[in-house]
């Protein structure tokens, strides 16, 4: 059985990383995609991965011209849409609040939150009526390093992605009985590609620049499941709350920790070792 046959699903932030991995999740569970990224060197790069099935939309998620744009593309091509993925998203490379230049805070605020937070109300409003039309699904990124707790990220990082538990929240709300909408939150992302902020002069750095081996570290020393994720094992949580098969969820953002918040952190992880 394939969760997402037939259905038509809209990936923000599609073209790399998290959003990519989802994406072909997807599509190998039978959706109709349409991926927007604000970058035509990765949507070309998926063209070549994928074909020319999906839809492959440039465009910035933050702009109301660009989401309208896209809508009319997918009602052009699909013609309804039954579930919105939200995935793009912006890092702070973990800058403190007092190393932030007070001369750069404001554009620097302005990006992160833009990105992970104002991107997916707007999109969630450009595409409500579609959406209810299908007794559709929403289901946006979180993180289980920084929506629940500190040191996920700098301060910036950190406030949007709490954020999002709010936004999931709110809109659940708001948008039933028509429209469920939940979150999930991945912890560590292999080759994950968040890049930094041009207000603090990071853009040209991303996730994917630290040293494997310095994550894995991380995972050891804190998981209990000690194995590397990549952005393909996040796809199936995705792909199930955006299906119908979750019509009993809503307003719900799934933890995907690998048991991080489960452990008491005072105790090494060491499982084989009997006490």
């Amino acid at each position: 059985m394939q969760l997402l046959k037939d259905d038509v699903v809209l990936i923000t932030g599609g073209g790399s990383g998290l959003g990519a991995g989802v994406a072909r999740h997807c599509l190998a569970e039978g959706a109709q995609l349409a991926i927007m990224d604000i970058s035509a060197a990765k949507l070309d790069n998926l063209r070549a991965e994928l074909g020319d099935s999906p839809l492959l939309f440039r465009g910035d998620a933050t702009k109301l011209a660009d989401l309208q744009a896209c809508r009319e593309a997918i009602i052009d091509r699909f013609g309804r849409l039954n579930a919105f993925i939200g995935a793009q998203g912006i890092w702070d490379g973990n800058v403190p609040l007092r190393d932030i230049p007070l001369d750069k805070f404001d554009a620097a605020f302005d990006e992160v939150f833009h990105i992970n937070v104002k991107s997916y109300m707007l999109t969630a409003r450009v595409f409500i009526d579609m959406l209810d039309k299908e007794n559709g699904a929403i289901v946006l990124t979180g993180s289980s390093g920084a929506s629940y707790c500190a040191d996920g990220g700098g301060l910036l990082y950190t406030a949007t992605k709490h954020a999002i538990l709010g936004v999931v929240r709110q809109l659940a709300f708001e948008f039933a009985p028509t429209v469920r909408v939940n979150g999930v939150a991945p912890a560590v992302i292999g080759g994950s590609q968040l890049r930094g902020p041009v207000a603090l002069g990071l853009e040209s750095q991303s996730q994917a620049d630290i040293p494997k081996e310095i994550f894995q570290q991380s995972v050891d020393h804190l998981s209990p499941l000690k194995w590397m994720p990549d952005a393909e094992d996040y796809g199936p949580l995705y792909a199930l709350l955006a299906s119908r098969h979750s019509r009993v969820m809503t307003g719900t953002t799934v933890a995907a920790d690998q048991g991080l918040m489960n452990r008491n952190i005072l105790t090494p992880v060491n499982p084989g070792v009997k006490k």
